[in-house]
């Protein structure tokens, strides 16, 4: 490959398919991982029709050997990785969004610190090799306001919370590299799976925060700005509300309304200390 090529983990439907979309709309080639084969080919085949060039790896974020497998398989066939995008998580949306304390749940909700906080890092362990000898280069990890405010419960709270943190260290530890990473926390997304909800099971709550929901292409949109940018380094160690960057660099959504900064209603990211320790 010639292009530049990204990672996009979690790529098989939701957030994670529309950021390659976007991805593939600006001819890059896009390596998607997940578990479901059929929709990862898919979820390639719509990234060829945007532009780019997919590839479908089927990939279990919580099996260590299958990620050191990808990023093996990355390197030998496109030898570069300028954009990884941690996006995997193991998400059980209707035992997450049921009320009632974390104890009278499921307990496989802590699911989710092992696939989304773990295998963030896990991934940009064995990325990160590939990148230094790339050159400039961003480690993009999806995050969401539930770091700074109660949302969903602890293990979702832990999950986002952590990935800003291990941010925040990975920053420290590239600090005089070519490499930069950073979260993202994008905005309420409008995923298939809400645009498939019958009108019965819409809460008066969620028909009026609808139209304020953004397309999962709007995230992949800001990450390739946020790419190109000159001045990406500055960035590196942060947590980045996606809204914020979309009016930085002129960006709407497909339907063209700007995403609305959610901060005000859930919470701003966190300024850790930055000084390190000798």
């Amino acid at each position: 490959m010639t292009q530049k090529v990204a990672v996009v983990t979690g790529a098989s439907r939701g957030l994670g398919r529309g950021i390659a979309r976007a991805l593939g709309g600006k001819g890059m080639g896009i390596y998607l991982t997940g578990r479901d084969e059929a929709e990862l080919e898919l979820a390639a085949g719509e990234v060829d029709a945007a532009g780019g060039k997919g590839i479908a790896i089927q990939c279990d974020h919580s099996d260590d050997t299958q990620v050191k497998a990808l990023f093996e398989r990355v390197a030998s066939e496109a030898g570069r990785l300028d954009l990884l995008v941690n996006n995997a998580a193991a998400v059980h949306p209707q035992e997450l969004s049921r009320p009632g304390p974390f104890w009278e749940k499921d307990v496989k909700l802590a699911q989710m610190i092992d696939v989304g906080l773990r295998s963030n890092y896990i991934a940009s362990h064995y990325a990160a090799p590939l990148m230094l000898k790339t050159g400039p280069s961003l480690i993009a990890n999806i995050s969401f306001y539930g770091a700074a405010s109660y949302f969903h419960g602890p293990a979702y709270g832990a999950a986002k919370a952590g990935t800003d943190k291990m941010v925040h260290d990975m920053g420290i530890d590239f600090v005089d590299t070519p490499v930069s990473v950073i979260s993202i926390w994008p905005g309420y997304i409008l995923s298939d799976m809400i645009k498939a909800l019958p009108e019965e099971h819409k809460t008066p709550e969620l028909k009026a925060m609808l139209p304020e929901f953004e397309t999962p292409e709007f995230t992949g949109m800001v990450i390739a700005a946020l790419l190109e940018d000159p001045d990406l380094k500055s960035q590196s160690g942060k947590a980045l509300i996606g809204a914020r960057l979309g009016q930085k660099y002129g960006i709407r959504d497909l339907d063209g309304k700007q995403p609305k900064d959610w901060s005000e209603r859930h919470g701003e990211p966190i300024a850790y200390f930055s000084a390190q320790q000798s």
